[in-house]
């Protein structure tokens, strides 16, 4: 049964396409991508149509989601990937992506050590999620105030939350080789000076979704 948090999401809830993740992919039709939160399939078609890969694989927790992605996608995994048992024993992917989807899990560490497994030797691992340490969150945080909303980082349906060191950290820790860990979007001038004026320590301050590029050792 779906979980009633999410079975109450709108439909845009579950209706993004990661761009940004498949233009940085190869061309290549032999490929095999897995998405954890595929959500209803936008960034797996996207991937097929741009020749990004043969065969997309998504999960989803959400039933109504994954229904929309079957159409989409080559297969489509329904479930709690925290409980369900995975139908792969070894290196099967080429790709894994990971988007907006690790601060919702009990225990994301278990999950990105389970699923990066399945990832083959130089495979690439891309994922994203929210950062606590963005500077809205801690000047909310000196007024006293962890208030949770519908949406963004303080979505009422995160049990974790990362700033960009734990999030890395928590890949490194699976035997994944981090590339880069950049912000979504590029920071603004005032941020961009801030940053520069503190040896890129303050970098944390102004990113506020993480993204993170590796691969599998």
């Amino acid at each position: 049964m779906e979980p009633t948090e999410y079975a109450e999401k709108p439909p845009r809830y579950f209706s993004g396409v990661r761009r940004d993740f498949i233009d940085a992919l190869p061309s290549d039709p032999k490929a095999v991508i897995l998405e954890l939160g595929c959500g209803a399939g936008g960034t797996g078609e996207y991937a097929l149509q741009e020749g990004k890969c043969g065969r997309y694989v998504g999960m989803d927790i959400s039933t109504s989601a994954a229904e929309a992605a079957g159409e989409r996608l080559s297969e489509v995994i329904v479930g709690d990937v925290e409980t369900i048992e995975l139908p792969w024993s070894e290196p099967t992917f080429d790709v894994l992506i990971m988007s907006e989807v690790l601060e919702h899990l009990r225990d994301p560490w278990q999950t990105v050590d389970r699923l990066a497994a399945l990832v083959k030797p130089q495979g690439c691992i891309m994922a994203s999620s929210p950062n606590v340490s963005h500077h809205k969150v801690i000047r909310n945080l000196i007024q006293g105030k962890w208030e949770l909303a519908e949406s963004g980082v303080m979505d009422a349906t995160h049990l974790r939350w990362f700033t960009p060191s734990s999030f890395e950290k928590m890949f490194v820790g699976a035997g994944v080789i981090v590339d880069k860990v950049e912000p979504l979007t590029p920071m603004g001038r005032k941020a961009r000076l801030i940053n520069g004026m503190t040896g890129g320590r303050a970098r944390h301050l102004f990113m506020t979704q993480i993204c993170l590029y590796g691969r599998k050792s």
